[in-house]
Formats: structure tokens, sequence, C-alpha cells
């Protein structure tokens, strides 16, 4: 028997999406951070895991302030499929850069692993992506901005 409505992890996950887009348009996470518990686990598979709220969001943070890192302006899912007896979310997130100056898009995707522990709150995330793919996509977009800078 679920624990939770589907409504109801639908609802944490849309304001979950919500956050980031804030975040991205504000460059404060902490909205972010509190779709967590206080005790959430955070496992990124390159930058490592995270125990607390508190540490995810001095993660995120700092993380997402760094040069190239600070460039990546959305993160939409393209898709979600929500298993109601678990209370999971996995999805498809976009990791989309700040367009260069010639309009081209540059964007790489992770599978995002979500575990709702009830009001609004996920315990547990997991970002599973292919950093070759990233670096590939990285790549590109600095070659777009030098090429843009070039013929300026």
């Amino acid at each position: 028997m679920a624990t939770y409505t589907r409504t109801e992890i639908e609802r944490a996950f849309a304001d979950f999406q919500a956050a980031a887009a804030h975040a991205c348009e504000t460059g404060d996470w902490t909205r972010w951070a509190e779709c967590f518990t206080e005790d959430a686990r955070y496992h990124e598979h390159h930058y490592g895991h995270f125990e607390g709220r508190a540490a995810i969001l001095e993660w995120i943070t700092t993380t997402m302030a760094q040069p190239i890192n600070r460039d990546m302006v959305a993160f939409p899912s393209e898709w979600a499929v929500i298993d109601e007896e678990r209370g999971w979310v996995v999805c498809a997130i976009w990791n989309v850069m700040r367009d260069p100056g010639d309009g081209s898009v540059h964007r790489a995707v992770n599978w995002t692993k979500l575990h709702y522990a009830g009001d609004g709150r996920f315990s547990y995330e997991e970002d599973v992506y292919n950093p070759a793919e990233f670096g590939t996509m990285i790549e590109g977009w600095l070659a777009a901005r030098r090429r843009v800078a070039d013929d300026g």
C-alpha cells in the first residue's frame, strides 16, 4: 500500500522543479535545498555524498557559483516516472548552458532518482550521468563562445 498519493508526489516534484528554476534565476539555492528533509542524503557521482540539508545547500551553492557551472541556466525535466508504492521519482534532467551568443543550444542529461518523504520534501537524491558526455557538451559550448568572441 502506498504511503503517499501520486498527487502529493507530483506536487512536491513540481515544487522541486520550480525551486531549481528560481535558483537559476537568482543564484540562491536555499529554496531548492528546502525541498529536502533535514536529514536528507544526496549522492552525486562526481562530487560525492552529502548528508543533511545544510551540507546539500553548502555544496550546491559553492558548486553552482564556480566558473562554467554558473553558466548552467536551466534544469528542465524531459520526463518523469512516479512510483507511488515506493514514493520515488525517476526523471531525466537536462543541464542547459547559457546561450554562448550564437543561439546554439548546449545541454547534457542526467537521470535523477528522488525518494519522497512526505510534507513536500525528499529524503534522497541520486544523479547519474556520463561525465564524458558532459565534457563533450562543455567543450562545444566553450568553442561556440570563442567563435562568438573572435567574430565580435
